[in-house]
This record gives structure tokens, C-alpha cells and sequence, in this order.
């Protein structure tokens, strides 16, 4: 396939931006839409010209890595993968695609494709794991967990915090991605002991950050790779007013 890549470029934080064409040829159906992305790398170096940076890692739908908006599209048309399981048989001979960065303020562009996604790390840092000392690991069969409970929990934690929610969200809300993390824990035992301070923490933390509110458009499901459902939101909303009620209660006692 010949294709018309569509693609911004941005040489730092500082610099505005633009959007340059490229053309690519040879394109096999069969390449990822990465390995595409590769072959117009070795063309620019070929030519001794700057190739285009983008964040990759593992190219299994597993890190959330490669955070590209593909024809306005967050990871592209394809419904539950990331951008590096979206194949070019989804494109056709002569196609023109754009290809752009997660646009967020809270997602500030690093070069070109590649985009500071340390936000996520500091929710995360505010609550988003189990600090009780447990001593050893317990024999899995010891702690019992519900089959509802341990399946939503696994849910959950199929969030690979890629960002996809946020860059697909005209309001750029993080709602989604720390819905999925507090449920995760606020449905197993282990997490219990910290749970109103882990949703309280998280949330200020995403306030702090500059993403902004979830008004229930619902792009984040649609966009997001593993295909987190918007109920989480919904379970985040009750975790925070019941967290919120009992710390004013104890506030006024």
C-alpha cells in the first residue's frame, strides 16, 4: 500500500507544533500500525532526516504505551486495542491519515507523538496500591474473595493506564482511569483498611492535576483499549460521598 501520513511534529515542549506529510509505500496489510510507523522511520533516516518520535514498549496491548490519536481517534477505529494492535488492512491503498498526540492540558507534549503521562504516576503515587504490612503472602485459598467481587476487581485492573479515556474526553476527565484503579482494590480485602483515604487522596490528586470533570459523554469506554465500563465511574462517585460523608462526620465529632 502507498499511504499519506498526516503527522504532527513538534521538536519540543516549547516549540508550537505543525503538521508535516509524509509519504510511505510497501506498506503490508499485515503490519501493525507501529511497524508502520517503523518502516517511515528507517525512510527518514535513510534520508538523514529526524525520524518521529512515539512511545512503544512491549507492542502486545499490554504497556499503554503508544498514545496516538489516528484520524481523531484515540488508538484509532478499532474498538478494544491499542494502536499497536490496529493492523493497516484497516486502511486502504492511498488512504491519508492524521496522526496527532493526546491532546490534554494535564498531558503536556514532550517531541512530536510522545506525550508526558507523569500525572497518572502521581495519582497513582496518592493511594493507588496497598500499604498495610501483611508479613508473608498468604496461601491464595486463605483469603477468601467472592466470585462477583474478585471478577469485578479483575475488571478493573484490566486498566492499562494508557490515557486513551482522557484524550477521547472533550473535557479531558481522568474519571475513568482513577474509577478503574480505586475499584480495583476497594473490591478485595486486602484493600479495605485504606479504602475512604485511597479514594479521598486519588481524587484530590487528580483535581490537582488539571483533568477536568466527567460530564457522561462516554468516549472514555468507547476509547479505552481494554474496554473499562463507564459503571466504574459510577462506583468511584459512591467510594468518594461515602469517604466525604464520614470524614465530615468525624470533622464534627
Amino acid at each position: 500500500m502507498k499511504l499519506t501520513l498526516r503527522l504532527w511534529r513538534q521538536r519540543s515542549a516549547r516549540d508550537t507544533g505543525r503538521f508535516e506529510q509524509y509519504q510511505v509505500a510497501d506498506i503490508s496489510p499485515d503490519m501493525s500500525f507501529l511497524e508502520m510507523l517503523d518502516s517511515l522511520n528507517e525512510q527518514l533516516c535513510a534520508e538523514r532526516k529526524e525520524p518521529v518520535a512515539f512511545d512503544h514498549d512491549c507492542r502486545e496491548g499490554i504497556c499503554g504505551m503508544c498514545s496516538l490519536v489516528i484520524n481523531g481517534l484515540a488508538h484509532g477505529s478499532d474498538r478494544g486495542v491499542a494502536a499497536c494492535q490496529l493492523h493497516m488492512r484497516r486502511f486502504k491503498d492511498g488512504d491519508m491519515i492524521t496522526i496527532e498526540p493526546w491532546r490534554a492540558k494535564a498531558f503536556p507534549i514532550i517531541k512530536d507523538l510522545v506525550v508526558d503521562r507523569s500525572a497518572f504516576d502521581r495519582i497513582i503515587q496518592a493511594g493507588g496500591y496497598v500499604s498495610v504490612d501483611t508479613g508473608d503472602a498468604p496461601e491464595a485459598n486463605t483469603v477468601p474473595v467472592p466470585k462477583p467481587a474478585a471478577e469485578t476487581a479483575m475488571d478493573a485492573a484490566a486498566c492499562i493506564g494508557c490515557g486513551a479515556c482522557v484524550a477521547a474526553c472533550p473535557n479531558a476527565s481522568a474519571m475513568l482511569f482513577v474509577a478503574a484503579k480505586v475499584s480495583h482494590l476497594a473490591k478485595l480485602p486486602q484493600g479495605q483498611e485504606e479504602r475512604r483515604r485511597r479514594v479521598r487522596s486519588m481524587v484530590e490528586a487528580m483535581d490537582r492535576e488539571g483533568f477536568g470533570n466527567c460530564t457522561n459523554h462516554f468516549e472514555c469506554m468507547a476509547a479505552c483499549p481494554k474496554s473499562i465500563h463507564v459503571t466504574f465511574i459510577a462506583r468511584l462517585n459512591r467510594e468518594y460521598l461515602k469517604a466525604s460523608t464520614r470524614r465530615s462526620s468525624e470533622d464534627i465529632h
